[in-house]
């Protein structure tokens, strides 16, 4: 006991500051794409060919990516002869709408906070039941990160339950395979209204890889209604964080 109290003296204090202070990000992290639309050559479609899940999208010169569907891979990177897409280290990615995951120039719209009587509701205690529909694990894992000691979930009033009905909304993973769905449905009904419904990462929101397969659909949006969006394959747990304090109205910027 001794030993691992000295051991903790010795490790410091090791939760994060994020937000009062800028994250470090590792130099390899592939955040928001970017796209220099001056370098595409007229009449190439190669970026577009070679996304695996059709979030490159052009017609009439227009250039879309829809982060919802991007798997943060760098197929469509490799792909440009002009080196036009390329990735940011901007871990904010989380938008309240669909629609709003898809960029058409640099930016994206991010999510915006709760109407007043639900933050007034959820603002400084929010319970929720993570649902893995049909995910492989990975952004399970980085979802269970946020409990650790360096994000510290439970600092903001977050927390995870075992049961629906203690919960006042659902954090899903996974591109809710046929199996799922009826269970993912029986869950959400189970939650007390009002509740929300978080999305997490690219099987949840659109499909992931599995896009169009028959024996998935697509995403929690075609089974419950969802209220954030968190974009990644997986996403960051930084990115995850963000998404739900800028939902709880915590953050502005």
């Amino acid at each position: 006991m001794l030993k691992a109290t000295l051991a903790r003296f010795q490790q410091g204090y090791r939760t994060i500051p994020f937000p009062k202070t800028e994250p470090a990000i590792p130099d390899r992290f592939r955040g928001r794409p970017i796209i220099e639309r001056e370098k595409c050559q007229v009449g190439c479609r190669d970026c577009a060919d070679a996304c695996p899940t059709d979030a490159i999208t052009i017609d009439n010169q227009s250039l879309r990516l829809d982060l919802g569907r991007c798997l943060f891979c760098t197929d469509c990177v490799e792909a440009c002869p002009d080196q036009a897409i390329g990735y940011t280290q901007e871990f904010r990615l989380a938008a309240d709408r669909r629609e709003d995951l898809v960029m058409t120039g640099q930016t994206v719209e991010l999510a915006k906070a709760l109407e007043n009587r639900m933050r007034r509701l959820f603002g400084r205690s929010l319970k929720l039941r993570q649902v893995s529909a049909g995910g492989c694990n990975g952004c399970e894992s980085d979802v269970n990160v946020l409990n650790t000691i360096v994000f510290d979930l439970g600092r903001f009033g977050i927390q995870f339950v075992a049961s629906p009905r203690h919960a006042d909304g659902l954090l899903i993973t996974g591109p809710v395979t046929e199996n799922m769905k009826s269970a993912l449905k029986d869950t959400y009904d189970a939650v007390p209204s009002p509740k929300i419904v978080i999305a997490v990462g690219a099987c949840a929101i659109a499909g992931g890889p599995y896009i169009n397969h028959p024996e998935v659909h697509n995403g929690a949006n075609s089974v419950v209604p969802v209220d954030l969006y968190v974009p990644g394959c997986p996403p960051h747990p930084l990115t995850i964080l963000d998404g739900l304090l800028r939902l709880l109205g915590k953050l502005s910027s």
